[in-house]
């Protein structure tokens, strides 16, 4: 198309002119190579069918991640064999087959047994898809990242930028999750020839994550000015930063923050026909989950081996996921975890993230869920002594935290001149909550609430007395707006059991305005910091 528009612009002037159009027209073609169509719907699936186990073997689909070292480990490799755990101690073999490509329909259709996927993924298919999720099997601590230029600071400054991401894996969720949080729109565009919306977050797809960092890296080094970031993971994210010769950084990983979790998926008419396979593979997954976080180093031969890395590539890997344990599974379903997203709040989280243009109808979350394995295993006792144990990873050297991840304005609302939170107001109620879960979601990170209140009155103070008058209520203002963020704060420790350690507060007064919206002007900026 672009081709077709260029060679009729160079209809009727100079040979030259025309040749030098037609070239530049073949480098945009190249340079896009990695985009696809948008999709603006999720695709269908096949058909749904029961997977029936031949040779009494499980087939089980992964893909090339260390969060599924546990997996490998119990079963000593790949291949089905006599000697791995699932047949010593629940009598079946596990056949896995290592796979980039998309499982869905496979899974939907009978011909494997089993996959793992992320939990923000499902909302996506709703209905269609005939699975159930047996467990949690861990968290990506780090895998996932946004590459952005080194102008870019926070979230909140890709309002009218554009990032080049992969559609509906767990990379275009957490983009979305944290615009969402920074109350930011996402713009899907066509492609790099629709005009990006200037007060939204815009995105164009590739095909695959991978194709989205080079997208962007190319574009950058040639001075492109199309693309101002990436969502990708490691090694890409490195990649990226390392070969944009200081003109990219890492604007935040998904270390410490536990949205991207990856679950176990059985095909659900095999999970109704052999639930006791599906009791072995939780419990086969659980020990092998054990056994890597309490011994990695004994392990590396078999998970390097699977996924063809070395030793230093495998330790390097590790480090970069949580394997979850019998209690953090408890938890993550029951939403109970602290310090860790559940899986009620990553699918609402997706739900709402991607929004009625993706997610059709309303499908209940909680039809995935199938805790019978996960009960048996506690009724078992063999992990009884595990603790829920997920921490914030910190860098070796201490660094100063300085700039927010995001910042988000709330509007709360209290008795005129006064420092009293109205909590009959379920706004109230709701932004606590909101505030409270983004605690929730990241061990380790802390808020600031910087309170504002509105300077409407600040003509009327001159008239009445003068600058000293107004320099006298604007100290009032500034004491106003603390001890409105320390109600807030309040609120937060008593009623959501909000560490008050992680919130600090600051009042500013009427010292920065919006604009001359009252109701603008009189709010508590929320501010975001993670660890990294």
């Amino acid at each position: 198309m672009k081709a077709t528009r260029w060679l009729g612009m160079a209809a009727g002037v100079l040979l030259g002119l025309g040749v030098m159009a037609a070239r530049a027209a073949d480098t945009s073609l190249a340079d896009d190579a990695e985009l696809v169509e948008a999709r603006t719907a999720v695709p269908r699936l096949k058909a749904a069918a029961a997977f029936e186990p031949q040779n009494n073997t499980l087939k089980l689909e992964l893909s090339e991640y260390a969060g599924y070292a546990g997996l490998i480990v119990a079963n000593g490799g790949l291949a089905a064999s006599d000697e791995s755990y699932f047949f010593k101690n629940h009598g079946f073999r596990v056949e896995i087959t290592i796979s980039e490509e998309d499982s869905w329909s496979s899974l939907n259709s009978g011909r494997i047994g089993a996959s793992a996927t992320t939990a923000d993924v499902l909302p996506l298919y709703g209905a269609q898809l005939q699975a159930v999720v047996p467990a949690l099997i861990g968290f990506s601590r780090g895998a996932d990242g946004i590459v952005v230029k080194s102008s870019i600071q926070k979230i909140n400054d890709l309002r009218g930028k554009t990032l080049a991401i992969a559609q509906f894996n767990e990379s275009d969720f957490f983009l979305r999750y944290l615009a969402q949080q920074a109350g930011l729109e996402v713009n899907l565009r066509q492609d790099l020839a629709t005009p990006a919306d200037a007060t939204k977050l815009n995105v164009v797809a590739c095909a695959d994550s991978f194709g989205a960092g080079d997208l962007f890296l190319r574009d950058l080094t040639r001075g492109g000015g199309r693309i101002d970031g990436c969502v990708t993971w490691d090694p890409k994210t490195t990649e990226v930063v390392e070969g944009s010769g200081g003109k990219a950084r890492l604007l935040t990983s998904n270390r410490n923050l536990l949205i991207v979790a990856d679950v176990l998926l059985v095909n659900k008419g095999f999970a109704e026909q052999h639930a006791e396979m599906v009791k072995g593979l939780v419990d086969g997954m659980l020990e092998g989950n054990r056994q890597v976080r309490e011994t990695p180093d004994r392990h590396l031969a078999v998970i390097a081996k699977a996924f063809g890395w070395d030793s230093a590539e495998t330790r390097g890997e590790l480090q970069k996921v949580h394997l979850a344990n019998l209690p953090e599974n408890l938890a993550f379903f029951s939403g109970s975890i602290d310090s860790a997203g559940s899986y009620g709040y990553i699918y609402e989280s997706a739900t709402a993230a991607y929004g009625s243009q993706f997610v059709k109808g309303t499908f209940n979350g909680d039809k995935f869920i199938s805790l019978g394995a996960l009960q048996a295993a506690e009724m078992g006792g063999r992990y009884k002594a595990q603790k829920a144990d997920i921490r914030p990873i910190r860098s070796n050297e201490a660094v100063a935290v300085e700039q927010p991840l995001l910042s988000r304005d709330v509007r709360f609302l209290f008795q005129p001149n006064s420092s009293k939170l109205n909590m009959e107001d379920t706004k109230n109620t709701e932004d606590l909550a909101f505030i409270s879960k983004m605690l929730t979601v990241s061990p380790g990170s802390t808020l600031l609430l910087r309170g504002h209140v509105d300077d409407a009155m600040i003509p009327v103070f001159q008239k009445q007395g003068g600058p000293e008058f107004v320099q006298k209520m604007a100290m009032k203002a500034v004491q106003l707006s603390k001890d409105r963020c320390e109600e807030v704060k309040g609120k937060l420790v008593q009623q959501f059991g909000v560490d008050e350690a992680r919130v600090d507060y600051v009042g500013c007064g009427w010292r920065e305005p919006m604009g001359k919206d009252i109701d603008q002007n009189r709010r508590v900026e929320v501010q975001w910091f993670m660890v990294e």
